[in-house]
């Protein structure tokens, strides 16, 4: 059967156009997966060898800035302190080498109202944990039954590890613990003192001896103190 002139020119056209449009979809780049970061998924991953079972922390909404990562410092403050960023919401554990590990906190009203410098006197895991009057006072409702102290566990606010802070041999009541509420994390909060992931405070608790100084800033520090500098984070938070 012969083809008229119009079938033979559009028949022309389909072979010519075919492999271009084979390359064009050869050539299309696979879609991203949406989502945090596989590398910080696994970091934040459950912990089912403790004591109490740690679930994993959905980090899903927390930006990445928050996330355990290495850093460069260039703050005066010697390896092994603490420097905890409250206006920032910023723990840094200052390493050698002009690094620091960072880590996102919360910061509740006592750690609002404390800064200068401490000391790591105690270290507790999976601590007990007791509100202070002033928490009992604002609301009886809710932390009245609690005033003997509450159990270690996953509800228990301190969550999985605590660091106790001394001034002069006297307990400050300012700790360095976990938390039950995740999305705390980069804001300030009503009560406590400064809190972390729970994955990112063992990950602290195991770096940091008894004895460790500790160095709180705050909003009144003043402008030509010397402050942390975060740059480019590097893929090596577990070093």
């Amino acid at each position: 059967m012969s083809l008229s002139r119009r079938q033979f020119l559009r028949h022309s056209l389909t072979i010519a156009l075919a492999p271009a449009v084979t390359g064009c979809v050869t050539a299309r780049q696979p879609l991203k997966p949406a989502g945090p970061d596989p590398y910080y998924v696994a970091m934040y991953g459950p912990k089912p060898d403790e004591r109490f079972p740690l679930p994993a922390t959905d980090i899903s909404k927390v930006e990445t800035q928050y996330l355990r990562q290495q850093v460069a410092y260039h703050g005066p403050e010697a390896p092994g302190t603490i420097v905890i960023d409250t206006p920032n919401c910023f723990l840094y554990l200052v390493q050698e080498n002009r690094k620091a590990m960072r880590y996102g906190i919360g910061v509740g009203k006592a750690g609002l109202e404390f800064e200068g410098r401490a000391t790591v006197a105690r270290k507790a895991q999976w601590p007990r944990w007791t509100p202070t009057q002033s928490m009992i006072k604002r609301e009886p409702a809710r932390y009245g039954p609690l005033a003997g102290g509450m159990e270690p566990g996953l509800t228990n606010p301190l969550g999985p590890r605590a660091l106790y802070l001394f001034q002069g041999g006297v307990d400050t009541l300012y700790r360095i613990h976990g938390t039950t509420e995740a999305w705390s994390i980069g804001k300030a909060i009503s009560s406590g003192c400064i809190r972390l992931f729970n994955q990112d405070i063992l990950d602290l608790y195991s770096r940091v001896p008894v004895g460790a100084v500790v160095v709180v800033l705050s909003h009144e520090t003043p402008q030509d103190a010397p402050v942390p500098m975060a740059a480019v984070p590097g893929q090596t938070a577990n070093a």
